[in-house]
Parts: C-alpha cells; structure tokens; sequence
C-alpha cells in the first residue's frame, strides 16, 4: 500500500492490536520485534530507539573480535534511530495478517543513514541515478536447497533451529533432502510438498515479494525463485522478504531451506543472480539502441547504447574490488570454482550463462527487455548491497565514460582457462576482503570509508572465525596418518 501516510495509518489499522516492524542487517537478516499499536502508532513519524548491536555482532550474536564503530563498548551500544517506512507496509499472512513495516536505521546525531544500513547504502546508491533522470530496475533469482528437519517429532513443529542443535552432533550428510535425485523443471517433484511448494507461491503473491516463476532446480531438493521485476530499491527489500516467506514456510512444514552458497561438495552450488536495467523518465530503456551499431568494438554489443556500454564496463572494472559483496562468506568461494556453471573470472558476453555478467539485447531478447545479469552473487548474498554494488559500479563507468576492458567471452570457451583474458576472481574471502579495504579500492571510491572499514571489519570477523576452526575434515583426514 504506497498511499499509507502518517494521517491515515491509524486508520488503516484500526481493527490491529499489534504490528510487526524489522530491519536488515550486514548479512541481509531481518532483526525485529513485534509492538502494541499504540506504541508504533506514536513512533511512526519521528522513529523509536533500536540497539545499535545488530551492527555489533555476527550471524550468531557473537561481537566482532574488533571494535567498530557502529557499535561498541565505548558508546555503550547505544540506540541507532529506526524509521518505519510506510510505504513498505504488508500483512503477514501466516500469522494472522499482523501489519508489518520495514525499518531503516539513522544516526541520532545526524539523522543521516547509518553507514552499514543495507537499506541505507541502496538509497544512497540509487540517488545519482536518480538525480541524472533514471531508474534502476531489477529483478533477483534465488536457487536454495531444501532439507528435512531431522527428529522424531510427531508434529511438523520441526524447525531450523531443532537442525541447527542436531547438526552439533551429527555428520552433515545425514541431513536428509526434501527430494532425492537430480530433476530439474520437474512438474512432477513439486506434487511430493505440494503445501509447502504452493503455499509459498501464494503467500509471496500475498506479501508483495510475488514470484514470477517457480521451479525445481537440478539437484536434490533445491528450488529456484525468479521474483517479479520492478524497481531495484524495491527489489532488494522483495529478496531479502522471500527468503522470510520460505523460512517461515519452512518451519511450519518441518523443512529447513538452505541458501548457502554451497551446502554439498559435488553438487551444484545456489546462486542469486541480480538482473539490472536503466530506464529513462518515459520508461524507455536506456540501454538499447535505436538502430544497432554497424561498426561495434565487439559484435556482442551491437544492439547496446553507449551508455550501456559504459555501465558494462563499470561492472567489469569494478567487480574485483567488491567480490566481498557479491560472496560475503566464507563458504561463498566454495561455489565460485571452475567447471560448476560459476564465474570465476572478470567476463561477460551476450546469452553467456559462463560469463560473470550475461548481456541480454536483441536479437536474442525484445529490445524493451536489454539487461545484463550478474551471475557472480549466490544465494547468502545481502541484496541491498548486491544492487547497490551493481548500481554504483555502472554509474561509475558511465560517469567516467569506461570502455570495457576486456573481450567477450567466447561461446565454448574454456572459463578461467588459459584463452579466458579476464582477471582472474578472488578464490577466498580472506582475499577479497584485502583487495576490498586496499587504500585505492574502487569500494571505497564508490562507497566510502565509513562502509568499507565495517563491512570489511565483519568479513575480517568472520575470516579470523574460519581460520581458528578446527574441521570434520580435517580431523579425519589427519587423526590416524600424522
């Protein structure tokens, strides 16, 4: 409902009692509390107090090993100002259509956004496209594995958190699969869960996150979600309200959805592809041609404006120095690797499903629909900060005017081979957060400090975590030969 305003709100909720509020975190979790409506009802315009240490802590409520400066001891872990956005207002319709509004997070002092509020990064982003006449369009894709909540248990009370405490003393692989067997764009697999499988269509549709399309993915018990395209700030709060949909589908059906980036060795890794588009006030796109090129620098973008062809090359030339966005965990590198339908290199080409950006034009697609794909982000990705990634790159090369620095990748050939003249991607996020915090990163141009030195203090969190653990593997592989 975009028309709810601070003087019709307590209208339109006058037979509530209770509304649900959340904001996002680093990691694009939702953190939120549930209120009485007479408080949100006097907090609505002017904002409430929210602890900063959701910018703090990690995925587990652990702190940072190292100080930052959203949060910390020294301020006390004070109060961050959240905003309840209005326009963002659904009923969530598996818990009794109890409103529910997405928050932004602001300094107290400045009223600004706070540096790491994804919401915030994406609105800022969006801002100089915007001022120069565009707007950015986008759509998502999400592919997610599926498990079955292990236990005895005779109600479908089984839930994540029951798999979380039977995975601390059970092997992985005894985490049974929703489906066994490869079967992808199967019409047949979705009969075996059809509540869950069609009570999620529903339910997106619903909560305004609708699904444009629904199927099985290859691999056991893995989906994959296109959601409907629309604006790119919308977008990433659509995302990041999907995957809330499913888990809470999820806990009700007794099934644990995965979007690890790579949760079996072996078999194909989850991807969260981001499809981004310019259009112009009128709503033309800004990146087609009226005519196509008679002499392009490559064939492949024959049908692209120069003003796409600028965006493209902002991609490209930016896309090593923000890998931490595209892959912000540990197990995000585990997908990225040669030979699984991933990107490993800085490349693109038209209709390339190997490339790391896919361009999308006639004569292969209407000219209304000419788009590129990031393929390099998976599906543990924060999509406010994908999209804001892809955004402020492109607009970087289209205001520096780059040219794309690399040749199309060739249909056949080998990626990351030999052939392949793109750089090649950081195999670990150990690397890409060096890369990402480097003085002279193309992040910090884009971004500034203030982001890069929390965000890269959380994946250097989450770096020193990895490095000090001590693994299944390597426990077997080591316990008797050494």
């Amino acid at each position: 409902m975009s028309d709810l305003t601070v003087d019709n709100v307590a209208e339109v909720l006058k037979d509530d009692s209770m509304v649900k509020v959340a904001g996002i975190d680093v990691d694009g979790m939702l953190r939120g509390k549930l209120m009485k409506k007479t408080k949100f009802l006097s907090i609505v315009s002017e904002g409430f107090g929210f602890c900063s240490v959701i910018f703090g802590w990690d995925q587990h409520d652990r702190t940072y090993y190292k100080e930052l400066t959203i949060s910390n001891k020294e301020n006390g872990y004070r109060d961050l100002l959240a905003i309840p956005d209005l326009s963002s207002f659904r009923r969530i319709p598996w818990e009794n259509n109890v409103p529910f509004f997405l928050i932004s997070f602001l300094d107290p002092d400045t009223r600004e956004p706070v540096c790491a509020c994804p919401r915030g990064l994406l609105k800022t982003a969006a801002a100089k496209v915007e001022a120069a006449g565009y707007r950015a369009m986008a759509g998502a894709e999400y592919e997610f594995y599926q498990f079955r909540a292990p236990g005895d248990h005779p109600t479908p009370e089984r839930t994540a958190s029951h798999t979380a405490a039977f995975l601390q003393n059970n092997a992985v692989d005894s985490l049974p699969h929703l489906t066994e067997g490869m079967f992808g764009y199967s019409i047949t697999r979705p009969l075996h869960n059809q509540d869950y499988y069609y009570g999620i269509f529903d339910a997106c549709e619903q909560f305004r996150c609708d699904i444009e399309g629904w199927h099985t993915e290859s691999g056991p018990g893995v989906f994959e979600a296109a959601l409907q395209f629309g604006e790119a700030k919308e977008m990433a709060d659509k995302a990041g309200l999907f995957k809330y949909v499913v888990k809470a589908y999820g806990i009700k059906h007794g099934i644990t959805p995965c979007f690890m980036a790579k949760p079996r060795q072996g078999l194909p890794g989850n991807s969260g592809h981001m499809h981004m588009s310019l259009v112009t006030a009128d709503g033309k796109n800004a990146f087609i041609r009226d005519t196509p090129d008679p002499n392009p620098p490559y064939p492949d973008v024959a049908h692209l404006s120069d003003l796409g062809r600028h965006f493209l090359a902002g991609l490209l030339v930016g896309l090593p120095d923000i890998m931490p966005l595209f892959a912000p965990t540990i197990n995000s590198y585990k997908r990225l690797v040669e030979n699984f339908w991933a990107p490993v290199t800085v490349s693109w080409g038209l209709e390339h499903r190997a490339a790391s950006i896919r361009l999308i034009t006639p004569p292969t697609a209407s000219p209304k629909a000419t788009r590129f794909e990031i393929r390099v982000p998976g599906a543990d990705a924060n999509p406010h900060f994908v999209l804001a990634a892809i955004m402020a790159l492109g607009w970087r090369g289209i205001e520096k005017k780059l040219e794309i620095p690399t040749p199309p990748l060739s249909k056949g050939e080998d990626m990351g081979g030999a052939s392949d003249k793109g750089v090649r991607l950081a195999k670990s996020l150990k690397e890409a957060v060096v890369t990402f915090m480097r003085p002279d990163s193309i992040a910090r141009e884009v971004f500034g400090d203030a982001f890069v030195e929390h965000f890269g203090g959380t994946r250097e969190h989450e770096v020193r975590l990895w490095e000090e653990a001590v693994t299944d593997w390597e426990v077997r592989r080591y316990i008797e030969t050494v």
